[in-house]
Protein backbone atom coordinates (compact mmCIF):
# COMPACT_ATOMS: atom_id res chain seq x y z
CA UNK A 1 0.00 0.00 0.00
CA UNK A 2 1.29 3.41 -0.99
CA UNK A 3 3.07 5.61 1.75
CA UNK A 4 1.86 8.78 1.95
CA UNK A 5 3.93 12.37 2.71
CA UNK A 6 2.12 13.73 5.88
CA UNK A 7 3.13 16.06 8.00
CA UNK A 8 5.45 14.09 10.96
CA UNK A 9 3.57 15.19 13.83
CA UNK A 10 0.75 13.26 12.90
CA UNK A 11 3.20 10.64 13.34
CA UNK A 12 3.40 8.29 16.23
CA UNK A 13 6.24 6.93 18.25
CA UNK A 14 4.19 5.32 20.60
CA UNK A 15 1.14 3.52 19.42
CA UNK A 16 2.49 3.95 15.52
CA UNK A 17 5.26 2.19 16.38
CA UNK A 18 3.07 -0.65 18.33
CA UNK A 19 0.76 -1.09 15.31
CA UNK A 20 4.35 -0.90 12.74
CA UNK A 21 5.09 -4.09 14.75
CA UNK A 22 2.33 -5.66 15.03
CA UNK A 23 2.18 -4.92 11.04
CA UNK A 24 5.69 -6.49 10.56
CA UNK A 25 4.63 -9.73 12.32
CA UNK A 26 0.98 -9.98 10.78
CA UNK A 27 1.47 -8.33 7.70
CA UNK A 28 -2.12 -10.03 6.17
CA UNK A 29 -3.93 -9.49 9.75
CA UNK A 30 -4.65 -12.89 10.74
CA UNK A 31 -4.86 -12.02 14.21
CA UNK A 32 -6.78 -9.28 15.49
CA UNK A 33 -5.84 -9.49 19.24
CA UNK A 34 -5.15 -6.37 20.85
CA UNK A 35 -1.68 -5.40 21.68
CA UNK A 36 -0.70 -5.13 25.62
CA UNK A 37 1.45 -2.56 27.33
CA UNK A 38 1.91 -3.03 31.41
CA UNK A 39 3.09 -0.06 32.57
CA UNK A 40 2.51 -2.23 36.26
CA UNK A 41 0.22 0.05 37.91
CA UNK A 42 -1.62 0.51 34.70
CA UNK A 43 -1.72 -1.63 31.47
CA UNK A 44 -3.53 -0.60 28.26
CA UNK A 45 -4.57 -2.96 25.28
CA UNK A 46 -3.90 -1.35 22.58
CA UNK A 47 -6.03 -2.24 19.52
CA UNK A 48 -4.91 -4.36 16.90
CA UNK A 49 -6.36 -1.46 13.84
CA UNK A 50 -7.05 2.31 14.23
CA UNK A 51 -6.09 5.40 12.92
CA UNK A 52 -5.53 7.15 9.75
CA UNK A 53 -7.08 4.67 6.79
CA UNK A 54 -5.55 4.99 2.83
CA UNK A 55 -8.33 7.71 2.19
CA UNK A 56 -7.63 9.64 5.30
CA UNK A 57 -3.83 9.88 4.53
CA UNK A 58 -4.50 10.51 0.86
CA UNK A 59 -6.68 13.36 1.90
CA UNK A 60 -4.13 14.90 4.42
CA UNK A 61 -1.52 14.73 1.78
CA UNK A 62 -3.26 16.29 -0.73
CA UNK A 63 -4.46 19.20 1.24
CA UNK A 64 -1.32 19.81 2.22
CA UNK A 65 -0.17 19.66 -1.09
CA UNK A 66 -2.66 22.17 -2.26
CA UNK A 67 -0.85 25.04 -0.07
CA UNK A 68 2.28 24.29 -0.80
CA UNK A 69 1.48 24.51 -4.53
CA UNK A 70 -0.61 27.45 -4.21
CA UNK A 71 0.93 29.90 -1.73
CA UNK A 72 -0.64 32.99 -3.43
CA UNK A 73 -4.04 32.24 -3.74
CA UNK A 74 -7.19 31.05 -1.44
CA UNK A 75 -7.33 27.60 -1.16
CA UNK A 76 -11.01 26.33 0.19
CA UNK A 77 -12.19 23.01 1.52
CA UNK A 78 -15.99 22.63 0.46
CA UNK A 79 -16.50 21.25 3.84
CA UNK A 80 -14.25 19.70 7.06
CA UNK A 81 -11.99 17.41 5.00
CA UNK A 82 -12.10 14.67 7.50
CA UNK A 83 -14.08 14.66 10.82
CA UNK A 84 -10.84 15.49 13.10
CA UNK A 85 -11.19 19.11 14.38
CA UNK A 86 -7.44 18.88 15.14
CA UNK A 87 -6.86 18.16 11.47
CA UNK A 88 -9.48 20.55 10.27
CA UNK A 89 -8.14 23.23 12.97
CA UNK A 90 -4.64 22.75 11.74
CA UNK A 91 -5.09 23.36 7.86
CA UNK A 92 -7.67 26.57 8.79
CA UNK A 93 -4.94 28.31 10.94
CA UNK A 94 -2.71 27.44 7.58
CA UNK A 95 -4.64 29.21 5.53
CA UNK A 96 -7.72 27.39 4.59
CA UNK A 97 -11.11 28.46 4.62
CA UNK A 98 -14.51 26.01 4.75
CA UNK A 99 -17.19 26.63 2.05
CA UNK A 100 -19.66 25.02 4.26
CA UNK A 101 -20.23 23.03 7.21
CA UNK A 102 -20.42 19.05 7.38
CA UNK A 103 -24.75 19.60 6.98
CA UNK A 104 -24.59 21.60 3.95
CA UNK A 105 -25.01 25.27 5.58
CA UNK A 106 -22.95 27.30 3.44
CA UNK A 107 -20.33 29.54 5.12
CA UNK A 108 -18.81 31.41 1.73
CA UNK A 109 -21.62 32.14 -1.22
CA UNK A 110 -20.75 30.70 -4.69
CA UNK A 111 -20.82 33.77 -5.75
CA UNK A 112 -17.69 34.49 -3.62
CA UNK A 113 -15.59 32.14 -5.59
CA UNK A 114 -13.38 32.71 -8.62
CA UNK A 115 -11.92 30.74 -11.31
CA UNK A 116 -8.59 30.90 -10.01
CA UNK A 117 -9.58 29.85 -6.71
CA UNK A 118 -8.49 26.11 -5.22
CA UNK A 119 -11.06 23.79 -3.78
CA UNK A 120 -10.57 20.74 -2.46
CA UNK A 121 -12.88 18.30 -2.54
CA UNK A 122 -13.15 16.00 1.00
CA UNK A 123 -12.68 12.50 1.33
CA UNK A 124 -16.21 12.15 1.79
CA UNK A 125 -16.95 13.22 -2.16
CA UNK A 126 -19.42 15.62 -2.71
CA UNK A 127 -22.30 16.01 -4.80
CA UNK A 128 -22.74 16.15 -8.75
CA UNK A 129 -24.68 19.29 -8.15
CA UNK A 130 -21.87 20.52 -6.27
CA UNK A 131 -19.18 19.57 -8.99
CA UNK A 132 -21.56 21.52 -11.78
CA UNK A 133 -21.49 24.68 -9.64
CA UNK A 134 -17.81 24.91 -9.15
CA UNK A 135 -17.53 23.97 -13.33
CA UNK A 136 -19.85 26.66 -13.68
CA UNK A 137 -16.98 29.09 -11.93
CA UNK A 138 -14.62 27.88 -14.06
CA UNK A 139 -12.55 26.00 -11.25
CA UNK A 140 -10.83 22.68 -11.68
CA UNK A 141 -12.25 19.73 -9.87
CA UNK A 142 -10.37 17.31 -9.86
CA UNK A 143 -6.82 18.76 -9.35
CA UNK A 144 -7.72 18.66 -5.53
CA UNK A 145 -10.02 15.86 -5.02
CA UNK A 146 -9.60 13.78 -2.21
CA UNK A 147 -12.74 11.28 -2.45
CA UNK A 148 -12.06 8.16 -1.01
CA UNK A 149 -11.59 5.19 -3.70
CA UNK A 150 -13.53 3.17 -1.28
CA UNK A 151 -16.21 5.57 -1.56
CA UNK A 152 -16.27 5.93 -5.72
CA UNK A 153 -16.16 1.71 -5.32
CA UNK A 154 -19.51 2.63 -3.50
CA UNK A 155 -20.68 4.75 -6.62
CA UNK A 156 -19.51 2.42 -9.50
CA UNK A 157 -21.37 -0.20 -7.92
CA UNK A 158 -24.81 1.70 -7.39
CA UNK A 159 -23.99 2.76 -10.81
CA UNK A 160 -23.77 -0.85 -12.10
CA UNK A 161 -26.64 -1.59 -10.41
CA UNK A 162 -28.86 1.44 -11.92
CA UNK A 163 -27.81 -0.30 -15.43
CA UNK A 164 -29.80 -3.25 -14.31
CA UNK A 165 -32.56 -1.39 -13.58
CA UNK A 166 -32.65 -1.71 -9.99
CA UNK A 167 -33.77 0.69 -7.22
CA UNK A 168 -30.67 1.58 -4.68
CA UNK A 169 -30.97 1.41 -1.47
CA UNK A 170 -28.72 3.05 0.93
CA UNK A 171 -27.93 2.56 4.13
CA UNK A 172 -26.63 5.52 5.89
CA UNK A 173 -26.99 8.69 7.20
CA UNK A 174 -29.09 10.78 5.03
CA UNK A 175 -27.25 14.08 6.50
CA UNK A 176 -23.95 12.71 6.15
CA UNK A 177 -21.28 14.39 3.52
CA UNK A 178 -20.65 10.81 2.32
CA UNK A 179 -24.62 9.52 2.36
CA UNK A 180 -25.79 12.97 0.11
CA UNK A 181 -22.83 12.67 -2.19
CA UNK A 182 -23.61 8.82 -2.68
CA UNK A 183 -27.77 9.08 -3.19
CA UNK A 184 -27.02 12.61 -5.44
CA UNK A 185 -24.63 10.15 -7.67
CA UNK A 186 -26.91 7.18 -7.53
CA UNK A 187 -30.08 9.44 -8.14
CA UNK A 188 -28.30 9.91 -11.60
CA UNK A 189 -28.61 6.29 -12.84
CA UNK A 190 -31.72 5.05 -11.04
CA UNK A 191 -34.63 5.69 -8.43
CA UNK A 192 -32.46 6.01 -4.77
CA UNK A 193 -33.91 5.48 -1.23
CA UNK A 194 -32.00 5.98 2.39
CA UNK A 195 -32.31 3.51 5.20
CA UNK A 196 -30.71 5.02 8.19
CA UNK A 197 -31.20 1.39 10.32
CA UNK A 198 -33.22 -1.37 11.00
CA UNK A 199 -36.36 0.02 11.75
CA UNK A 200 -36.89 2.33 8.36
CA UNK A 201 -35.30 -0.73 6.72
CA UNK A 202 -38.52 -2.80 8.23
CA UNK A 203 -40.97 0.30 7.49
CA UNK A 204 -39.77 -0.09 3.71
CA UNK A 205 -40.19 -3.41 3.42
CA UNK A 206 -43.73 -2.93 4.62
CA UNK A 207 -44.44 -0.46 1.91
CA UNK A 208 -42.77 -3.43 -0.22
CA UNK A 209 -45.32 -6.10 1.04
CA UNK A 210 -48.39 -3.78 0.85
CA UNK A 211 -48.96 -3.13 4.87
CA UNK A 212 -48.11 0.45 4.59
CA UNK A 213 -49.53 2.95 1.43
CA UNK A 214 -47.35 4.82 -1.09
CA UNK A 215 -48.50 7.82 1.01
CA UNK A 216 -46.98 6.41 3.87
CA UNK A 217 -43.72 6.00 2.47
CA UNK A 218 -43.89 9.73 0.99
CA UNK A 219 -44.28 10.82 4.92
CA UNK A 220 -41.97 8.61 6.27
CA UNK A 221 -39.08 9.01 3.90
CA UNK A 222 -39.40 12.84 3.28
CA UNK A 223 -36.17 13.98 1.88
CA UNK A 224 -34.72 10.59 1.67
CA UNK A 225 -35.90 9.43 -1.76
CA UNK A 226 -34.76 10.71 -5.33
CA UNK A 227 -37.15 12.78 -7.77
CA UNK A 228 -40.25 11.10 -9.41
CA UNK A 229 -40.00 8.45 -6.95
CA UNK A 230 -42.54 5.91 -7.66
CA UNK A 231 -43.01 2.80 -5.32
CA UNK A 232 -45.24 0.72 -6.91
CA UNK A 233 -42.83 0.41 -9.41
CA UNK A 234 -39.29 1.32 -8.17
CA UNK A 235 -39.42 -1.03 -5.04
CA UNK A 236 -39.75 -4.27 -6.89
CA UNK A 237 -36.19 -4.37 -8.19
CA UNK A 238 -33.94 -3.41 -5.41
CA UNK A 239 -30.21 -3.64 -4.04
CA UNK A 240 -28.32 -2.04 -0.90
CA UNK A 241 -25.10 -0.56 -0.70
CA UNK A 242 -24.37 1.63 1.89
CA UNK A 243 -22.08 4.87 3.31
CA UNK A 244 -18.61 3.17 4.11
CA UNK A 245 -18.69 3.85 7.79
CA UNK A 246 -21.54 2.23 8.82
CA UNK A 247 -21.92 -0.87 11.15
CA UNK A 248 -20.60 -3.76 8.82
CA UNK A 249 -22.89 -6.24 10.84
CA UNK A 250 -26.20 -3.41 10.35
CA UNK A 251 -25.65 -3.92 6.56
CA UNK A 252 -25.66 -7.09 6.57
CA UNK A 253 -28.91 -7.91 8.82
CA UNK A 254 -30.12 -4.76 6.55
CA UNK A 255 -28.84 -6.74 3.54
CA UNK A 256 -30.37 -9.69 4.59
CA UNK A 257 -33.88 -8.40 5.65
CA UNK A 258 -34.88 -6.72 2.52
CA UNK A 259 -33.65 -9.96 0.52
CA UNK A 260 -35.96 -12.00 2.65
CA UNK A 261 -38.78 -9.85 1.90
CA UNK A 262 -38.19 -9.78 -1.71
CA UNK A 263 -38.16 -13.38 -1.09
CA UNK A 264 -41.67 -13.77 0.65
CA UNK A 265 -43.18 -11.36 -1.86
CA UNK A 266 -41.72 -12.88 -5.33
CA UNK A 267 -41.15 -16.12 -3.99
CA UNK A 268 -37.30 -17.91 -4.37
CA UNK A 269 -37.32 -19.36 -7.65
CA UNK A 270 -38.18 -15.79 -8.84
CA UNK A 271 -35.77 -13.95 -6.07
CA UNK A 272 -32.87 -12.93 -8.24
CA UNK A 273 -35.41 -10.83 -10.36
CA UNK A 274 -35.53 -8.59 -8.16
CA UNK A 275 -32.91 -9.03 -5.46
CA UNK A 276 -29.66 -7.83 -6.13
CA UNK A 277 -27.40 -9.86 -3.81
CA UNK A 278 -24.19 -6.98 -3.78
CA UNK A 279 -21.12 -7.75 -1.79
CA UNK A 280 -20.92 -5.35 1.39
CA UNK A 281 -19.17 -1.96 0.41
CA UNK A 282 -17.92 -0.94 3.91
CA UNK A 283 -14.04 -0.08 3.30
CA UNK A 284 -11.02 -2.09 4.38
CA UNK A 285 -10.61 0.27 7.44
CA UNK A 286 -14.18 -0.01 8.79
CA UNK A 287 -14.06 -3.35 8.39
CA UNK A 288 -10.68 -3.40 10.27
CA UNK A 289 -11.38 -1.25 13.14
CA UNK A 290 -14.78 -2.74 13.53
CA UNK A 291 -12.75 -6.32 13.70
CA UNK A 292 -10.19 -5.12 16.54
CA UNK A 293 -13.11 -3.10 18.53
CA UNK A 294 -14.91 -6.69 18.68
CA UNK A 295 -11.45 -8.39 19.15
CA UNK A 296 -11.23 -5.50 22.25
CA UNK A 297 -14.61 -7.26 23.52
CA UNK A 298 -12.69 -10.00 24.13
CA UNK A 299 -10.33 -8.33 27.24
CA UNK A 300 -11.44 -8.39 30.77
CA UNK A 301 -10.60 -4.03 31.06
CA UNK A 302 -12.30 -1.30 33.16
CA UNK A 303 -12.91 0.90 31.07
CA UNK A 304 -12.43 1.90 27.12
CA UNK A 305 -11.53 5.28 25.82
CA UNK A 306 -12.04 5.63 22.22
CA UNK A 307 -10.70 8.87 20.46
CA UNK A 308 -11.76 11.05 17.94
CA UNK A 309 -14.21 13.67 16.32
CA UNK A 310 -17.31 13.63 17.50
CA UNK A 311 -19.19 13.88 14.01
CA UNK A 312 -17.07 10.73 12.65
CA UNK A 313 -19.53 8.28 12.21
CA UNK A 314 -16.76 5.29 12.27
CA UNK A 315 -15.99 6.45 15.53
CA UNK A 316 -19.19 6.41 16.55
CA UNK A 317 -19.53 2.88 15.89
CA UNK A 318 -16.79 1.91 17.70
CA UNK A 319 -18.11 3.85 20.93
CA UNK A 320 -21.56 1.79 20.37
CA UNK A 321 -19.60 -1.41 20.40
CA UNK A 322 -17.41 -0.65 23.05
CA UNK A 323 -20.23 0.52 25.40
CA UNK A 324 -21.49 -3.15 25.02
CA UNK A 325 -18.93 -4.07 27.66
CA UNK A 326 -17.48 -1.16 29.14
CA UNK A 327 -17.90 2.46 30.97
CA UNK A 328 -16.88 3.96 27.93
CA UNK A 329 -15.23 7.61 27.18
CA UNK A 330 -15.73 9.20 23.52
CA UNK A 331 -13.33 12.02 23.42
CA UNK A 332 -11.96 14.12 20.85
CA UNK A 333 -7.77 15.25 22.54
CA UNK A 334 -6.53 14.60 25.67
CA UNK A 335 -7.67 18.24 26.50
CA UNK A 336 -11.31 16.58 27.68
CA UNK A 337 -8.92 14.47 30.48
CA UNK A 338 -9.40 17.25 33.37
CA UNK A 339 -7.86 15.07 35.90
CA UNK A 340 -7.39 11.83 37.49
CA UNK A 341 -11.32 12.89 39.03
CA UNK A 342 -12.82 14.30 36.24
CA UNK A 343 -13.59 13.62 32.67
CA UNK A 344 -14.93 15.71 29.80
CA UNK A 345 -16.51 13.52 27.18
CA UNK A 346 -19.02 12.85 24.65
CA UNK A 347 -22.39 11.31 25.30
CA UNK A 348 -22.74 9.43 21.57
CA UNK A 349 -26.67 8.13 22.40
CA UNK A 350 -28.17 11.63 23.47
CA UNK A 351 -25.74 13.61 21.55
CA UNK A 352 -24.35 15.93 24.00
CA UNK A 353 -20.96 16.65 26.28
CA UNK A 354 -21.13 15.56 29.52
CA UNK A 355 -18.40 15.76 32.60
CA UNK A 356 -18.20 12.42 35.10
CA UNK A 357 -16.58 12.20 38.34
CA UNK A 358 -14.28 9.57 39.46
CA UNK A 359 -13.93 8.01 35.84
CA UNK A 360 -10.64 6.57 36.48
CA UNK A 361 -10.79 3.43 38.46
CA UNK A 362 -8.84 2.78 41.60
CA UNK A 363 -7.38 -0.84 41.08
CA UNK A 364 -3.91 -2.35 40.64
CA UNK A 365 -3.53 -3.02 37.98
CA UNK A 366 -6.15 -0.35 36.01
CA UNK A 367 -6.60 -2.07 32.90
CA UNK A 368 -7.83 0.13 30.21
CA UNK A 369 -9.04 -0.30 26.37
CA UNK A 370 -7.69 2.48 23.79
CA UNK A 371 -8.82 3.08 20.54
CA UNK A 372 -9.47 5.83 17.64
CA UNK A 373 -11.48 6.35 14.42
CA UNK A 374 -10.16 6.64 10.99
CA UNK A 375 -10.16 9.73 11.16
CA UNK A 376 -7.82 10.53 14.15
CA UNK A 377 -3.93 10.95 14.12
CA UNK A 378 -2.17 8.71 16.07
CA UNK A 379 -0.21 11.66 18.17
CA UNK A 380 -3.73 12.11 19.82
CA UNK A 381 -4.00 8.71 21.05
CA UNK A 382 0.04 8.99 22.29
CA UNK A 383 -1.02 11.87 24.21
CA UNK A 384 -4.19 10.81 25.81
CA UNK A 385 -1.78 7.73 27.09
CA UNK A 386 0.99 9.63 28.46
CA UNK A 387 -1.18 12.12 30.17
CA UNK A 388 -3.77 8.74 32.02
CA UNK A 389 0.01 7.34 32.97
CA UNK A 390 0.51 10.48 35.05
CA UNK A 391 -2.09 9.64 37.09
CA UNK A 392 -0.72 6.35 38.02
CA UNK A 393 2.59 6.69 40.63
CA UNK A 394 5.45 4.61 39.91
CA UNK A 395 4.73 3.72 36.55
CA UNK A 396 6.88 1.90 34.07
CA UNK A 397 8.87 4.61 31.78
CA UNK A 398 7.42 4.70 27.97
CA UNK A 399 10.95 3.52 26.62
CA UNK A 400 11.20 0.28 28.98
CA UNK A 401 7.90 -0.71 27.90
CA UNK A 402 8.63 0.07 24.20
CA UNK A 403 11.76 -2.14 24.66
CA UNK A 404 9.73 -5.01 26.35
CA UNK A 405 7.11 -4.61 23.24
CA UNK A 406 10.08 -4.97 21.04
CA UNK A 407 11.49 -7.53 22.17
CA UNK A 408 8.86 -9.80 22.26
Amino acid sequence: MKNFDIPSYYRSSITGRVKELRKQTDPRKQDFTPATMDFGPVQFHIARHFGFCYGVENAIEISYKALEENPDKNVYLLSQMIHNQEVNNDLVSRGIKFIMDTDGTQFIPWEQLKPEDIVIVPAFGTTLEIEEKLKTIGIEVQRYNTTCPFVEKVWKRSAKLGEDSHTIIIHGKHNHEETRATFSHSSKNAPSVIVKNMAETEFLCDVIKGKKTHEDFFQYFKGKYSDGFDPSKDLKRVGVVNQTTMLATETQAIADFVKQTMQAVYGEAELKNHFADTRDTLCYATNDNQDATYALLEENADIAIVVGGYNSSNTSHIVELCERKYPTYFINSPNEIIGEKLINHYDYPNHKHITTDSWLPKKSPTKIVLTSGASCPDTLVDQVLLKILTYFEGAKSVESVMAEFENQ
